[in-house]
């Protein structure tokens, strides 16, 4: 794994989240678990209104923890109830904090391919619905990452299990003197969550 996000791994720490957040995060580690127990494949969707943000932060540290703690097969994915595109300032704050991003079309919904180390298969992302057939149909667990898309979404088609883990919008703090701090700590603190979950698998 690059050197960067590895010490970035390593200075997490799990002991900052809340008795009622680790709570919230259960019902993912048990599905993770139990796919793991079973040796199946173990898919999960981050799902948010317009698949910007805070899905696909979800969607790239999952998997980089997933390598990270060696948990296998797992697979990852993100969708939007709306298609929009991947914000870029999510794509500068993960360059910032060490994964390699290449952009891999000029339109106005670009795909990226995020690698966080230099072996691994790219992570690919663009703004997509949470239904495209670019992700699993079923048996998948749909995280849902924001409020509106978890109180709108009452039921995601195919989903094994749908588990509301929601995030405050860095989107709040656009074009603000706060902007890049408030993705960064939005960054860690999806990564610190990811990291407490498949620590304990």
């Amino acid at each position: 794994m690059n050197a960067k996000i590895e010490e970035l791994i390593k200075n997490l720490n799990i002991d900052d989240i809340s008795a009622e957040r680790k709570k919230v995060l259960q019902p993912l580690t048990d599905f993770i678990a139990q796919k793991k127990s079973s040796n199946k494949l173990i898919r999960i969707n981050f799902i948010c209104t317009h698949n910007s943000r805070r899905s696909h932060l979800g969607q790239i540290w999952a998997q980089t923890m997933a390598a990270f703690f060696d948990v296998k097969n797992v697979v990852t994915y993100s969708g939007g109830t709306e298609t929009t595109a991947m914000f870029p300032k999510v794509g500068e704050t993960l360059a910032n904090q060490g994964f390699k991003i290449q952009k891999l079309s000029e339109t106005n919904n670009p795909v990226y391919a995020i690698k966080f180390d230099e072996n691994s298969n790219p992570i690919i992302a663009f703004s997509k619905k949470y239904s495209d057939d670019f992700n699993p149909k079923s048996n998948f667990a749909a995280i849902m990452t924001c409020s509106h898309a978890d109180g709108n979404c009452p039921f995601i088609a195919g989903a094994e299990k749908r588990i509301p883990i929601t995030y405050d919008d860095p989107k709040l703090f656009d074009n603000t003197e706060q902007q890049n701090k408030k993705y960064e700590d939005r960054s860690l603190q999806i990564a610190t969550e990811m990291k407490y979950i498949f620590a304990n698998i």
